[in-house]
């Protein structure tokens, strides 16, 4: 199987083109060998290009097996790669996702992604409270208690507010509130520091992975939860520990996402390999 590595902010994907969809049903068993770091090639996820119409589309299976909605960092990555091999032309193009087809326009190094319209509905994201939305809702853990504000950007997000980013116990607070009983269907956590009206600085807990350097989709729902709490403009720059992701919350509701990808190494893996220990 043929492959090839990217990242877009340290956020690391495999790619294979399987057009034929010969090989994106076996993705849940696939990709924990495939992502895993020390027994194979490492990545936060697996992502089959595939074509069921004329539309090419991305299938993303996370590093523990589970098929994700939508990524930001890896759409702007299977953009980069489309353009590179001369398999799209023009500035702009669309790509399928299990959320919707999403626009893509290529600006000199960066990629700008119409990531869509936030959901704020709590049944929608989903989370279990009594409230329609979830917006600074009580969360308890043990002894602490989270001001949550959830939000789907096609898949869930629940954004937590801090005075101090660099001094939480994020391996800690960010697997028990992923895995927490008001998300039914787990959940992203952002922890956000409000650094102006204009910046922020993000650490993400990514749903499957864990720890992550980078998240596209967590660097909107955190820039439209402080726009909408008030904290920031609805133009922010979104730091986060692999780089930086420019964020527009636009009138027509509408978030882009606009940051760079960067293409690793090719190489091929061999099908048989299994590695029952993992």
């Amino acid at each position: 199987m043929e492959f090839v590595k990217y990242h877009g902010l340290g956020n690391d994907f495999v790619f294979v083109e399987d057009y034929e969809n010969t090989l994106v049903g076996q993705g849940s068993v696939l990709a924990p060998q495939i992502c895993q770091r020390n027994f194979g090639i490492g990545a936060d996820g697996l992502v089959f290009i595939t074509k069921p119409t004329d539309v090419y589309t991305m299938r993303i299976f996370n590093a523990d097996g589970s098929e994700a909605e939508m990524c930001g960092n890896a759409i702007r990555c299977i953009a980069k790669h489309l353009w590179d091999q001369g398999l799209v032309q023009g500035s702009a193009l669309d790509v399928g996702t299990l959320e919707g087809t999403k626009h893509i326009v290529r600006r000199g190094d960066d990629y700008a992604v119409n990531m869509g319209q936030p959901q704020w509905l709590a049944a929608q994201i989903p989370m279990e409270v009594a409230t329609a939305e979830a917006i600074q809702t009580p969360v308890k853990l043990g002894d602490e208690e989270f001001a949550v504000t959830a939000v789907s950007m096609g898949n869930p997000h629940a954004v937590v507010f801090v005075d101090d980013i660099d001094h939480i116990p994020f391996t800690v607070w960010g697997p028990a509130l992923e895995r927490h009983p008001v998300f039914p269907a787990k959940s992203n956590i952002e922890f956000v520091e409000v650094l102006d009206r204009e910046t922020l600085r993000v650490k993400v807990w990514e749903r499957g992975v864990g720890p992550t350097l980078a998240c596209g989709t967590g660097a909107c729902a955190s820039a439209a939860a402080a726009a909408r709490l008030g904290f920031t403009e609805r133009q922010v720059k979104v730091h986060l520990p692999g780089g930086t992701l420019q964020i527009q919350w636009h009138s027509d509701n509408h978030l882009w996402m606009i940051g760079p990808a960067q293409r690793v190494f090719s190489g091929r893996w061999e099908l048989e390999q299994q590695h029952t220990n993992l």
